[in-house]
């Protein structure tokens, strides 16, 4: 006999059914190895775990994707069950802020932004978020320490491409590098620490924001902040 929709209704989702099942294995008389487990524990499962949706995703094996999609989506829910139980937040506050963030981040779908193309869409992406977080921090702070450092200076390079701090052609890359490299070793010899760690700190303090000026202008802020440090 076939289940009516009211009973159907009544049936968790599946999201929901996940959760439950994971609340079950944490709980006294659940899985022992499961009620061991801290967020610190799970660190390296998580890493792991991306890296296997990314090379999932690659091969376009269907089955292979939707099986690490799970295993990530598993630990997710395994890292807000831990959160919960000791009254910090639940699975429900981490999908309500995405939401928001998501409806906050799109006025070009969602407001009355004029934003269409997707290079303009992540330059408006970056200047919300940075008003979001209204602090006086470094463009750069935000890029995850725990990131490997090839993917930390991808994720560099792609965050100041999109305020104009971009080169063109590969031959200007090369000479920059050549210089900065130069320059480097001149602080290093002269031991002058501050010169290494706050060399590109001086855009702020001339009123200008990144994403406001093209790459010409930069070059020539860069320039005369090097010709000050050497008088």
């Amino acid at each position: 006999m076939a289940e009516s929709s009211e009973s159907l209704n009544t049936q968790p989702s599946p999201f929901n059914r996940l959760c439950d099942i994971v609340a079950k294995l944490r709980a006294p008389g659940g899985c022992p190895w499961d009620r061991e487990q801290t967020h610190e524990s799970l660190l390296p499962a998580t890493i792991e775990e991306a890296y296997e949706v990314a090379e999932a995703a690659r091969t376009k094996n269907d089955a292979h994707f939707r099986e690490e999609l799970g295993d990530l989506l598993l630990l997710v829910v395994m890292h807000a069950e831990i959160a919960r139980e000791s009254g910090r937040f639940k699975i429900d506050n981490v999908i309500a802020e995405i939401t928001e963030k998501l409806i906050r981040r799109h006025p070009h779908v969602f407001g009355e932004s004029n934003a269409r193309d997707a290079g303009a869409v992540l330059k408006q992406w970056e200047a919300i978020k940075r008003e979001e977080k209204k602090s006086d921090q470094h463009y750069l702070a935000s890029l995850p320490n725990a990131l490997p450092a090839l993917m930390r200076a991808q994720k560099a390079q792609s965050k100041v491409a999109r305020v104009n701090f971009d080169w063109t052609e590969l031959r200007d890359v090369i000479a920059k590098v050549e210089e900065e490299l130069s320059e480097l070793k001149n602080a290093i010899k002269s031991e002058n620490q501050k010169s290494i760690e706050d060399e590109k700190d001086e855009l702020r303090s001339r009123g200008k924001k990144l994403g406001d000026v093209d790459l010409a202008e930069l070059d020539d802020i860069w320039n005369q902040i090097k010709m000050t440090k050497s008088e």
